[in-house]
């Protein structure tokens, strides 16, 4: 039976106290960071790798179904608005965006249906596929791994079970095992957190290494609320010693981004 099958470590779950059930759900989430760290070495391949074609012009395709197909759909679409990088990361889930707030039926069954989804962005060699799979045999990642490797895309997956099918298909296999759920074989919950984990470690470091932090800074962010150019202002005065903040302010977005703004300032200075 795979891991994230068997039977919770809790028996009478609808007998507990409000408190015992938090306790208890909480005493479990803290053992999925250990599960995950365990991880690293095999997380490490998959990011050098993924940033090795991204310098090349690569992206990276995020495919699962489910509860794991809308992590990478949240994974990707948060690369924009932080790093200011559009069109790199791209989320797809069995059953379309439709999915993403209503189940499917059936859609995370067809095993062509994932390479054909990838097929619509024009995939190249310098691609890069993560199937994202809790229970680590569903079809439709499971199948578009086997087409994206026979195509020479980079393949790994995030799965939470040994010897999983898709840790089979995917050249560079992620494998945190959390052990059994709180509510037995609901992986959203323990599983899910772990997948969550990993993909803000793949997408963080990759874009780190691509250039797009400065010190610890999102540099590249897009202004897309009064936030965003609040803290783009006050990165732009600790960077250059502008003590103005309207001015500061006003250099962010006449230039858009505060990489840019802090180079045209120190230009200008010349």
């Amino acid at each position: 039976m795979r891991t994230t099958e068997q039977l919770s470590h809790y028996s009478h779950l609808d007998e507990m106290s409000t408190e015992e059930l938090l306790q208890a759900i909480n005493t479990e989430d803290r053992t999925v960071p250990l599960a995950v760290g365990k991880a690293i070495p095999q997380i490490e391949t998959v990011v050098d790798g993924i940033v090795e074609r991204m310098r090349r012009g690569g992206r990276v395709f995020y495919i699962g179904a489910g509860t794991s197909g809308r992590l990478g759909v949240v994974d990707a679409s948060e690369i924009p608005p932080t790093y200011g990088v559009r069109d790199k990361f791209i989320g797809l889930i069995a059953g379309g965006d439709t999915a993403i707030r209503s189940a499917v039926e059936g859609a995370e069954d067809d095993t062509e249906q994932g390479w054909k989804d990838i097929l619509a962005y024009n995939p190249t060699a310098e691609d890069s596929v993560v199937g994202i799979a809790a229970s680590g045999g569903t079809p439709y990642v499971v199948g578009a791994l086997n087409e994206a490797r026979a195509n020479g895309l980079l393949t790994a997956c995030v799965t939470c079970n040994e010897d999983a099918p898709v840790a089979q298909a995917a050249e560079f296999p992620i494998v945190a095992v959390v052990g059994p759920e709180f509510v037995t074989g609901s992986t959203r919950m323990k599983a899910g957190t772990a997948q969550k984990l990993i993909l803000n470690m793949i997408s963080t470091s990759v874009m780190v290494l691509l250039g797009h932090v400065k010190g610890s800074r999102m540099v590249d962010m897009e202004l897309t609320n009064k936030k965003l150019v609040d803290r783009g202002t006050r990165m732009i005065m600790e960077a250059t010693g502008i003590e103005d903040y309207e001015y500061a302010k006003a250099l962010l977005l006449q230039h858009g981004h505060v990489r840019q703004a802090v180079d045209a300032y120190y230009s200008n200075k010349k």
